[in-house]
């Protein structure tokens, strides 16, 4: 799982026109699955999410989490954080989990961030939806999680 992490000043996503989930001041996680993904791995990362110390302190020193400044997470499912582009110029994305895995497993990021790291406002896109994602960028800060592979 790669959870790409964007603080944001606000952001929001539409699908078709409509707006699906916005958020202000917090986090756009960008969210991909692979197939040996599983649900510690949602979980691990979730909590990283929420712990993350992105923000800035009165030192303006990054020692704050979104937790810590009373934000947000805007999770978007993103199956092009999988895209390899090692050959050629049209990147394969075989790699990605098949949506009938990835769905589940970003449910429970989205879960496990609303459950376990309360009281921290989640919304999220619509999985599988061709999604107009709008940010502002705040820094910026981009931070890329990954789940630890074993050498």
């Amino acid at each position: 799982m790669r959870v790409l992490l964007q603080r944001v000043a606000f952001a929001s996503v539409d699908v078709a026109g409509e707006t699906v989930g916005a958020i202000d001041a917090g986090l756009l996680a960008f969210v991909g699955v692979t197939e040996s993904d599983d649900v510690a791995t949602a979980d691990t990362l979730a909590a990283k999410t929420a712990k993350i110390r992105l923000f800035a302190d009165e030192d303006g020193k990054m020692n704050r989490s979104v937790l810590d400044v009373q934000g947000a997470v805007l999770a978007v499912s993103q199956f092009t954080l999988y895209a390899d582009t090692r050959s050629g110029n049209r990147p394969g994305f075989s790699q990605a989990a098949l949506p009938e895995v990835a769905e589940p497993l970003f449910n429970r990021y989205v879960a496990s961030l609303r459950s376990a790291h309360g009281p921290l406002r989640v919304e999220t896109g619509r999985f599988g939806a061709d999604m107009d994602v709008h940010l502002h960028n705040d820094g910026p800060v981009t931070v890329l999680l990954e789940k630890e592979t074993q050498p």
